[in-house]
């Protein structure tokens, strides 16, 4: 992976995720110059799959600095997905089943400066879910730091 232009990082607190796919975005040119300022949010997004093609939904990219208003781009638009179709098939599969979900994680520029996606299909964590995780994570936490206290 490259430049990161974007993260959900609360994504990781919502969802427990099985598998992980990388995805190109049709995106337009104010689109990525505005990603590479730093406006993208993927707070609220999600991805679908609908007629055989595959879309992320409520990806915010803000409006670009330097271009005129009658070029921007609205920011709210749905995007589509460039994935195989195999993958859409094995994406379709999964999500169909009963509590999973197709979350965007990550966008990024790769090595050949493309901006690429990075999704994530997981399964919606009940809040009994969340306190369990967050009292693994303390727990770890304080015997790292119990055992980096005995060695020096």
């Amino acid at each position: 992976m490259g430049k990161e232009l974007a993260r959900n990082r609360k994504a990781y607190h919502d969802y427990e995720f099985e598998d992980y796919f990388e995805a190109g975005i049709v995106l337009r040119g104010t689109e990525v110059k505005a990603l590479r300022e730093g406006r993208g949010n993927l707070q609220e997004a999600f991805g679908v799959i609908r007629d055989g093609e595959a879309f992320v939904i409520g990806m915010h990219i803000g409006p670009y600095s330097n271009a005129p208003a009658e070029r921007q781009h609205d920011p709210e638009r749905s995007r589509k997905l460039l994935l195989k179709k195999r993958e859409i098939k094995e994406l379709s599969g999964k999500i169909s089943r009963r509590g999973y979900s197709l979350i965007p994680l990550q966008v990024y520029l790769n090595k050949r400066n493309w901006v690429k996606l990075r999704l994530g299909l997981g399964k919606g964590l009940k809040k009994w879910d969340k306190r369990r995780k967050k009292k693994e994570k303390d727990v770890k936490r304080r015997l790292r730091q119990q055992y980096s206290a005995k060695i020096r």
